[in-house]
């Protein structure tokens, strides 16, 4: 792999650590500001929906710039929105911050992949994409914990400012590594991109995912006041079982991706879905002991990404079959239906924590992803033949 991967992956790597690192914080960052539980959770779901508006929109707006140019341009508002958050006076400003770190997020994944595959023989640009993504799952392995920790004991603005200089040194090593003429993908026409944003199998596509995720998130927001105000474990102990979080999300995604090779994704989506919303509605129970709790955040991690290679292969088995021109838009709204799923739980969650309390997060979140279960169910009907020819009469 060339080392221009490298500097990818890193990028990937302080994207991943600073979208998921809030959880971690979320106690201490909202008893140093002076706000509410639900008020900093919102720093997630705000975050998300930069993720969700960037994504698409960035991504048109840019679509004939030079790919490094991009790539260059949208790790540098990562580090200036970061060095925000570092610097940031206040509750609003930190919004703020967030928001511009979403929007640099979006575009990152959705020319990174170009750009990774660009690196390499056609051969290998399925391993190349793959490379780029670990550098998420590996945030949540050791950025994630690592960051959690510099912020309980060194105040959470110096996470915000480690993630910053990750970002400076993948921006430099992009500079230097990546080249400067890259294969520049053809234009997506709007006519093209309408199409994909209304065609109803792929928006059945899209609800999947976002209940799905938004569904996990509901609870996975406030996994450390939970762990914390009812399990009963010291602020210290978060950092470790984030870790242990991050290792069982780094098995769930590899399993989940050769379970959706082996019986297809709709077979794979089925298990994987029923059994999050299953440890979920454990995790309401364990939750009151914190031996319980941490064995069921364990088996937590793995289903709750382990939908996630399903749900991206997917999409685009969907978006060949309807809308061959357009594969890649279909694809990357999927990245941000994700993150529309994000924005949009952990915005329940902190309803339901100020009306109902912290252990209300769980059960309404399983009976969400049990919902997103009932959609994949259906869209795998729909996928059968005798339904297919059934629609096309009835048109």
């Amino acid at each position: 792999m060339p080392i221009a991967l490298l500097a990818l992956t890193l990028g990937a790597f302080a994207i991943g650590t600073t979208e998921f690192v809030i959880v971690g914080l979320l106690p201490t960052m909202a008893q140093d500001l002076g706000v509410s539980l639900p008020s900093a959770g919102l720093l997630v779901s705000l975050y998300a929906a930069g993720v969700a508006i960037g994504a698409p929109v960035l991504t048109a707006l840019t679509n004939r710039w030079p790919r490094k140019r991009t790539l260059l341009a949208v790790m540098s508002l990562f580090v200036i929105g970061n060095l925000l958050a570092w610097q940031a006076p206040g509750y609003t400003s930190l919004v703020v911050a967030r928001i511009v770190t979403g929007l640099a997020h979006g575009v990152f994944f959705s020319i990174g992949s170009t750009i990774a595959t660009s690196l390499v023989s056609k051969d290998k640009a399925a391993s190349a994409i793959a490379t780029m993504f670990s550098g998420l799952t590996v945030a949540l392995v050791t950025g994630v914990p690592l960051g959690t920790y510099i912020g309980q004991y060194f105040g959470w603005q110096t996470t915000f400012l480690a993630v910053s200089v990750l970002g400076i040194i993948a921006l430099i090593g992009s500079l230097i590594w990546v080249p400067s003429k890259l294969a520049q993908p053809p234009a997506t026409s709007l006519k093209v991109q309408a199409k994909v944003l209304t065609h109803p199998r792929l928006l059945l596509a899209y609800a999947i995912t976002a209940l799905g995720y938004g569904g996990h998130f509901v609870a996975f927001t406030y996994l450390a006041p939970i762990l914390e105000d009812v399990s009963g474990l010291s602020s210290q102990w978060t950092g470790l079982i984030l870790l242990i979080y991050g290792a069982s999300v780094a098995v769930g995604n590899v399993w989940g991706g050769k379970l959706a090779d082996r019986l297809g994704p709709i077979a794979a989506l089925t298990r994987i879905t029923l059994g999050l919303a299953l440890v979920m509605l454990l995790f309401a129970l364990s939750a009151y002991h914190w031996v319980f709790a941490i064995l069921t955040v364990l088996v937590w991690g793995a289903f709750a990404f382990g939908n996630v290679p399903g749900l991206q292969l997917y999409v685009v088995k969907l978006a060949e079959r309807f809308v061959p021109q357009a594969v890649d838009v279909a694809s990357g709204l999927n990245i941000a239906a994700f993150n529309v799923g994000i924005a949009a739980g952990a915005t329940l969650g902190g309803q339901l924590v100020n009306s109902a309390g912290l252990m209300a997060t769980p059960w309404v979140g399983a009976v969400i992803v049990l919902l997103a279960l009932a959609l994949t169910r259906y869209s795998g009907h729909l996928d059968q033949p005798h339904s297919e020819a059934r629609a096309i009469t009835a048109h």
